[in-house]
């Protein structure tokens, strides 16, 4: 499996630092940024532990590793980007682009 900008993926916690959580997709290392996770805007959300699972999207798949978010507006906003990059159509090219 390879990540790719805008595609959603449940992940794993298997790290968790001051500044943000290592995560595992499918044998894939990924690191949420602490200000893109719930708990850095909520007080009513409880921080990342280890073992937690996160439903993210992939902000940039350029940098190693790969950075996720798993905020709500952000998993929204890449369903829009998704949505204006379909190059066709088919309802297929869609439904690849999806955990």
């Amino acid at each position: 499996m390879t990540l790719v900008n805008h595609q959603e993926v449940d992940v794993i916690v298997t790290a968790v630092a001051p500044y943000g959580s290592q995560v595992d997709a499918d044998g894939i290392t990924g690191f949420v940024d602490q200000v893109k996770h719930p708990s850095w805007w909520s007080s009513d959300v409880p921080p990342p532990q280890v073992g937690d699972h996160l439903h993210t999207v992939v902000l940039d798949d350029s940098r190693t590793p790969p950075r996720l978010s798993a905020l709500t507006a952000d998993v929204d906003i890449a369903r829009v980007l998704r949505d204006r990059e379909c190059p066709t159509d088919d309802p297929s090219w869609k439904e690849s682009r999806k955990p």
